[in-house]
């Protein structure tokens, strides 16, 4: 297969969906995606109401992302020699007993502070184990003819997950209750852990040779190094990395307190709204950015959407209206997904072949482990100068960096 952006172009749309087993997957993925939404969703609002904490909500982006930082290559490593299948139900595993350890101690009014540290870390690690077993998973299955596919699919379905996620769970907790709906978010996951005993795909049926991997700091500051020279790769990674640095999604873990800003703190519903909205956005952009020879990727293209991101983020943060809110939160979530994309295109259709996979793991560390640092940027300093403050400073900050980044984009181009 041509490694050509012209060739990448011509893949068929939704072509891993004629795989009987990747569609069990894309459904099951997704259901379980939502069961992870839902638990933030309610885990989320019921501390807020419990602590009052912004600095707790920081940690609640902190411990999510942070391992991604720390161990990706490590869990990366791990799925490249065991079965994918048992690794992601591992992560299930433990998937399942935090949501079910949330309603427990929700039940019985005894959540406490270092209670809910422990629980947001386990559920952060659950994370990073699943992310490269799923990747080599999804591959063995379709093959490397339909991957790109594959891999569009699979962020659909995150971003099906996304969108359903609140409205499920701000049903759950009007239905039955914070402590009920934790408890019946655990059956959710088990369709995925059921189907991966029965699939015959591990991960490795194929037995493509893998690239060599980054396995230390030198090794990154080496790859960096020899794409220094290459103003589209690394713009688009540094692009990736502080827009994750300064905000990320660490806004959704204070979306309690801004609901209840904006005077919708007596039910779930108007605050499941926000963080609907925000996915529903995301997903309107990725069936657009679907659309063939819609968007082309381009540098300029991708960091004008970052401009457009940060304006929108800082208009988010200054809001005093409910609807103008969620226009803008879908607006948001438009154009977030549309520049990470394309970033990550770019990033792909430009790297040497010799270099592809461990660049796309270098961009996905700038994407994923840098939202670690945005939880304390908007949740750490808005325990101290307020959440609304500390989102439109760390916006502004990134508007001003990225325009940095245009420059260097511009010059690049010519």
């Amino acid at each position: 297969m041509s490694d050509s952006p012209q060739a990448a172009g011509r893949q068929v749309a939704f072509a891993a969906l004629r795989h009987a087993s990747f569609r069990a997957y894309f459904l099951t993925s997704a259901a379980a995606m939502m069961a992870d939404n839902i638990e933030h969703v309610i885990s989320y609002w019921v501390m807020y109401q419990k602590f009052h904490s912004p600095a707790l909500a920081g940690f609640a982006v902190l411990s999510h992302w942070l391992p991604f930082l720390l161990f990706s290559v490590y869990f990366g490593a791990l799925a490249d020699r065991h079965d994918c299948r048992r690794i992601i139900q591992l992560a299930l595993v433990l998937f399942m007993g935090v949501s079910l350890a949330w309603g427990v101690l929700f039940l019985t009014d005894t959540i406490q502070v270092w209670h809910a540290a422990v629980l947001l870390t386990v559920h952060g690690v659950a994370g990073v184990i699943w992310g490269p077993a799923s990747q080599l998973l999804i591959h063995d299955i379709v093959g490397a003819e339909q991957l790109q596919s594959a891999v569009r699919l699979s962020a659909t379905s995150r971003y099906l997950g996304l969108l359903m996620g609140p409205a499920v769970g701000g049903g759950l907790m009007l239905l039955l209750g914070s402590p009920i709906g934790l408890l019946v978010n655990v059956l959710i996951y088990a369709p995925l852990l059921l189907w991966l005993w029965k699939v015959p795909y591990d991960g490795h049926r194929r037995q493509v040779e893998a690239p060599r991997r980054a396995t230390g700091l030198a090794d990154t500051i080496a790859l960096l190094r020899g794409i220094s020279g290459n103003r589209t790769i690394f713009s688009m990674i540094l692009l990736a990395g502080v827009s994750s640095l300064f905000v990320g999604n660490a806004f959704q873990a204070q979306m309690p307190e801004y609901a209840h800003d904006l005077g919708t703190d007596e039910a779930g519903v108007s605050y499941s709204i926000l963080l609907g909205a925000n996915a529903a956005g995301a997903l309107a952009g990725g069936l657009l950015l679907e659309s063939r020879g819609f968007l082309q990727p381009r540098p300029q293209m991708a960091i004008a959407f970052t401009v457009i991101w940060c304006l929108v983020i800082t208009g988010f943060a200054t809001a005093t209206n409910y609807p103008l809110a969620v226009a803008l939160m879908f607006i948001a979530g438009f154009l977030n997904l549309a520049f990470s994309a394309m970033s990550q295109t770019l990033v792909q259709l430009h790297a040497p072949a010799q270099l592809r996979g461990r660049l796309i793991g270098l961009y996905n560390t700038a994407n994923n482990g840098m939202r670690a640092f945005s939880g304390v940027t908007v949740g750490l300093v808005g325990s101290l100068i307020g959440i609304h403050w500390s989102l439109a400073l760390s916006a502004m900050a990134l508007l001003a960096t990225t325009l940095g980044l245009w420059a260097f984009a511009m010059r690049s181009a010519r």
